[in-house]
Parts: structure tokens; sequence; C-alpha cells
């Protein structure tokens, strides 16, 4: 049956849109339009590839895009002046001669190669700002005429042109937000993949809202994946100017490296530094000879990494083995130590994912806690539920520490059971903007909540042999035992009033 038209009654008037719904349109509208542009490599390229072609291309439509709208306001500012607008300081970056978007359009062959030529150039043309990005996605795929012919790059070239990608059209927060969402439909499709460049964004607004960076203050990420948990830091500090310079990330991958520095400019952040390499073994972000510190320190690192470098470790020049060095078939308190050590004096906070392992293991794991525990940097830890995170079947959870943990805290840590706070889906489980709230509430309240919390001090966590697993401590609600006689007497009166109902019936359907 067909629906029926909704009449318009007279003075009826729509309530305008909220700013919050148009943006949110406008984004859903631009995510549309990107993963339409996956669809078109549909097939040759495998679903879990499609970040490696549509990051560096929409990359490279937006760069050249951005470089045109710059030109025309030189131009208007200069009533026409070609030389004033061709100066490089009207200009984010450099573009060199032939390699805009508009040059590698007007190629009728070798598509493949031309992209990859005007990408590297271009790198080569902007060296304090996109070193390392656009020349880290492998000029092999897009060459391969076998699994990318010209024609499909063709089709993808003049899907992106029906657009103008520029921040005029869409500025940097709606850009990345659809590009966001597209970064979630890539883990979606990749899942074990995933969790090496996508944490779940609840999580990471949660972790941001609990650390509270302040515009100034310093934000490192020595996991970095795609930037994800750097951009909600900017994000929670409203692109306050003084974010410029205090943004802070390593990752090991090459490809997720260069996605996070694009991903932090598409969400509009200008000064930033993102570095490649192994953050246990070769960190990267230094102060003179040590490492340097920041007021927040925040990670979801790879879990139970094996094979991490202990050997090195065991003789640390940065002095990262706080309390021990790990054995080199788990790396969890290699990177918490990492994270410890990065930390400012002063009122610098850290949170971190784990998988729960760390909360109860033992032999030297269990010798890292109880030191760890007797620092009284933890101010809570919190259990999550099961399939929040791609790629690991493994129970996640949190830790909170602080270098000056409030007085009340002092010698406390709390603890959060939040293993039954979700939103259970058939695929992937989620934390929903409720959950989050919820999580968040019993954090700040910080004080005994049947079921979900408990605040403990050091002495108990000792008695219980430095376990910091939550459902060791939290008080759960159980129902009183009844009297035998009691239950037993009430089945028998429940019976019998069954067996009456069941005459009662039978007289009904006989008469």
């Amino acid at each position: 049956m067909a629906k029926k038209k909704k009449k318009n009654t007279p003075g009826h008037i729509d309530a305008p849109k909220s700013e919050e719904q148009i943006k949110m349109e406008n984004a859903q509208d631009l995510y549309d339009f990107l993963f339409e542009a996956c669809n078109i490599l549909r097939g040759p390229v495998s679903q879990d590839n499609f970040k490696d072609y549509i990051t560096p291309i929409l990359y490279y439509k937006r760069i050249s895009d951005v470089y045109d709208e710059e030109m025309q306001a030189a131009l208007e500012e200069s009533g026409g002046d070609m030389d004033f607008a061709m100066l490089p300081e009207q200009h984010r970056f450099d573009i060199p001669e032939g390699c805009h978007w508009k040059d590698v359009r007007e190629r009728s062959e070798n598509l493949g190669a031309a992209i990859v030529g005007a990408m590297r150039k271009i790198e080569l043309a902007n060296p304090d700002t996109l070193y390392g990005v656009l020349s880290m996605f492998s000029s092999q795929k897009w060459t391969n005429k076998n699994i990318l012919t010209d024609g499909k790059i063709r089709d993808l070239i003049e899907h992106l042109s029906t657009r103008n990608l520029g921040n005029n059209a869409y500025p940097a927060d709606l850009m990345g937000d659809a590009y966001e969402v597209l970064l979630k439909k890539f883990a979606d499709d990749s899942k074990a993949q995933a969790g090496e460049f996508y944490t779940p964004r609840s999580v990471v607004n949660l972790l941001i809202r609990i650390l509270d960076p302040k515009p100034g203050e310093t934000v490192y990420d020595p996991a970095c994946g795609s930037g994800g948990m750097l951009i909600e830091a900017v994000h929670h500090m409203h692109h306050d100017n003084l974010c410029c310079g205090s943004i802070f990330g390593q990752e090991k991958n090459v490809v997720n490296a260069a996605i996070a520095k694009m991903n932090l400019f598409l969400h509009g952040a200008s000064d930033f530094n993102i570095m490649q390499g192994d953050t246990l073994r070769s960190p990267k972000i230094l102060q003179g000879s040590g490492i340097a510190k920041f007021d927040c320190v925040i990670a979801n690192p790879p879990f139970s990494l094996d094979k991490w470098g202990s050997t090195e470790w065991s003789s640390d020049k940065f002095g990262r083995n706080v309390w021990g060095t790990p054995s080199d078939s788990c790396g969890d308190y290699a990177w918490i130590q990492h994270m410890v050590k990065s930390m400012a004096p002063g009122n610098s906070r850290m949170a971190v994912v784990m998988p729960q392992g760390i909360l109860f293991r033992g032999n030297e794991e269990g010798r890292i806690r109880e030191k760890m525990v007797k620092s009284d940097l933890i101010e809570a830890v919190v259990t999550l539920g099961d399939k929040l995170f791609y790629g690991t079947g493994l129970s996640p959870c949190f830790l909170i520490l602080r270098k000056m943990k409030p007085a009340e805290h002092s010698g406390r840590i709390l603890m959060i059971d939040g293993t039954k706070i979700l939103t259970a889906k058939r695929a992937q489980n989620i934390l929903s903007p409720k959950d989050v709230d919820r999580l968040y509430q019993l954090y700040t309240d910080y004080q005994d909540v049947e079921d979900y919390s408990k605040v403990v001090t050091l002495k108990e966590i000792e008695e219980k042999e430095f376990n910091l697993s939550p459902n060791r401590y939290v008080e759960y609600h159980k129902e009183p035992i009844r009297p035998y006689e009691e239950v037993k007497k009430e089945f028998i009166e429940a019976l019998e009033a069954v067996r009456i109902a069941e005459e009662e019936f039978k007289k009904i359907i006989s008469a």
C-alpha cells in the first residue's frame, strides 16, 4: 500500500533545523559522496585496501581546491594582480607547475603514474608540512594496471571533480567529520586489521573528557594510529589557537602515520608533530637527550605485543623501565611505563587502553603492577564490555593516572566495573552517548555505587595481592536467601491455584 502524503495543515510551519542538524546532514552527504568513490574501486581493489587509495587522492584534491580558493582570494584582494596571487605567502601549500589536480585531469593515459608523480613533487615542494605524508602510499598500487586501469582511475578523478572540496565548500571540521565516518567504514570492512588505526570514537570521547586538556597544554599519543585521540583533543579545546604546536604523536605503521597527518589536516589542525617509527624501540619525540614531557598522555597501544624489544628495554637509555622489564612476549607494561615517563611534572595526567589481563597477570607483570600501585599514580581503573574494539577478542580496560591526585584521592583508587554499560549490537557492541555519560559520571562522582564502582585503599589492594580487577572490589547486589519453609509454602499454594484453575477450565469446555 502506498504511503499517504503528509498534509500541510494551514498555519503549519516545520521547525527550522538547528545548526548541528545541518552540519550532520552535510557531513553525511559528503560521506556518501566519498563512499561512492570507494564503490568505483570495488572489484579490482579489495575493500580493506580502500583507504590506501581514497585517503591520498582525497588529500590531493583538497590541497588543489584550497590552493584555488587562496588564489581567488588573493586576486580579489589585489585587484587581479596574478603575480601577487602566485606568491608563496598567499598559499598554505606550494603546488609546482604541472602538479595541480586539473593538470592530472587533463592527462589521457598513465593516470596512476601521473597522480603519484604529482603528489611526490608536491611533497618535495612542502618539506616542512608534507614530508613523509604522500610518499608513504604505495606507488606500485597506483601504477599497476592489472589492479587499477586508466579507465577506473579516470572514473575516480571525474567523480571527485564534480565537487569543490576546498574550505569554502567544506570547512575543516565538516570535512574531518565525514572522513572520520569513512575511516569507521574502512574499519568495519577490514575488521582484524582495524585496531591498528581506529579506536571507537565513543571510547576516545570518554578518555578525552576525563583528561580534559586545556588550550596551551600539550597532548601526546605514542601509538596514534589515524590520529583520532589527538583530533578529539583538538575538538575538546575548540580548535583554540593555543593548540598550535601542542599536538604530538608517533606511529609505527608508515601508512597510518601518513593518515594521521592527513586526518589532522582535514580537521583543521595547522601545527602538529607526528613522527613515524617504533615508539618502544626508538622514541622520536625527545627533549634534548631524554623523553619529551607532556601535560596529557593518551593511547590505545597494540594489545599484548610480542617481540617488542625487551632486550634493549632492560638497559633503556631513556630510563623508561621505571618499574621493571616485561617479557618479550607481551609489551603492555612497556607501553604503560613509556607513557608514565612521558608525563610532565605538576598536573599531568594519562589515560591508556589495555587488555584486562594487565590487571591480574602474575610473574614480572605482577611485580611491575605492585610498584605501579605503590607509586600512588593510579586514580581510576575502568573495565569495559566485550566486542567494543576491532581486531581483538580481549576484553579491554583503561587506567587513569595523575602526577598530582586530588588530596581526597591520595592513597585510593576508584574501581569501575563498566562491563555491563554498553549498547549491544549484532556484530559490534558500542558505547552510546548515554553509556559514555554514565561512565563519565561514575568517574567524576568518585564514590561507591552498588554493582558499578568502589573506592579502595592501597592497603585493600595489597591484601588482594595487588590485583586491580574491579570485580574483586565492587559490591554487587544480592537477593536475600529466603527460608526454605517459606518458599515451599508459596510453591504448594501456587500448585494448588494451578490445579483449581485447571478444574475450572475443564468445566467451561465441557459445558
